[in-house]
């Protein structure tokens, strides 16, 4: 079975919402993964999530009011840990590995800092801590990118690859794989009250802050789970 043709499924969690969600592989800690901005269960790249799953188990999920899943999408990246908590919570998962990719590495910090027993390893991908230079708003030419109501592939290809001939390459290949390679049963698309409220959350996650009291604010060496980060 590969990432094209496995089927969604729905779980029910305790915070009410009926998570849609991709499960694959077997072996091993499982590993979950935490999606981009305005992104879906197929917003993956299929050869990507073959390839984690060749050895261990991996899961893609939509947290609450992204793509199939129920609910309305929260304006805050720590309600966004919270409701995350619950799908891993719904799977009967008492440890995993963890992979956030842009907003999802927002959400993946907050997770990671709550529940440090929860999560053994951590990869960490385009991101950034809480409060980082230049991160509120986000640039206006990604937000021009990403930010329109129609999201498109020339907008992905944009942010999240360099302007280089070799990576717009490698982009375009992977652009064809998400946004075409699987034709039947795929995930719906996410809405413009997901694009509004994750906007919110990001804004809110970048704002400079000094309160202590945050989850992302507290040192990272304090959580026990090793971390790899990735940039684009």
């Amino acid at each position: 079975m590969t990432y094209i043709t496995t089927e969604n499924k729905r779980v029910e969690g305790a915070n009410g919402t009926t998570f849609f969600y991709r499960d694959l592989g077997e072996g091993g800690v499982p590993f979950v993964l935490f999606q981009h901005f305005r992104g879906n269960l197929d917003h993956w790249d299929p050869r990507l999530i073959d390839t984690l799953a060749e050895k261990r188990r991996v899961i893609t999920f939509d947290n609450t009011g992204v793509g199939g899943s129920s609910g309305q999408t929260p304006h805050t990246i720590a309600e966004m840990a919270t409701d995350a908590v619950a799908f891993i919570e719904a799977l009967d998962l008492e440890e995993i590995d963890l992979l956030g990719f842009s907003i999802g590495s927002f959400v993946a910090q907050d997770v990671s800092l709550a529940r440090p027993n929860l999560v053994r390893r951590l990869v960490l991908a385009s991101s950034a801590p809480q409060g980082a230079a230049g991160m509120h708003g986000w640039a206006p030419e990604v937000i021009e990118k990403v930010g329109r109501r129609e999201g498109s592939p020339e907008g992905y290809l944009a942010v999240f690859y360099a302007p280089t001939a070799t990576s717009q390459e490698a982009g375009q290949q992977s652009a064809q794989r998400i946004f075409g390679a699987r034709s039947e049963d795929r995930d719906e698309e996410t809405t413009w009250q997901t694009r509004q409220a994750q906007y919110d959350a990001v804004c809110s996650w970048a704002f400079p802050t000094t309160h202590c009291s945050s989850a992302s604010a507290r040192s990272a060496a304090r959580c026990s789970s090793p971390t790899a980060t990735a940039t684009r």
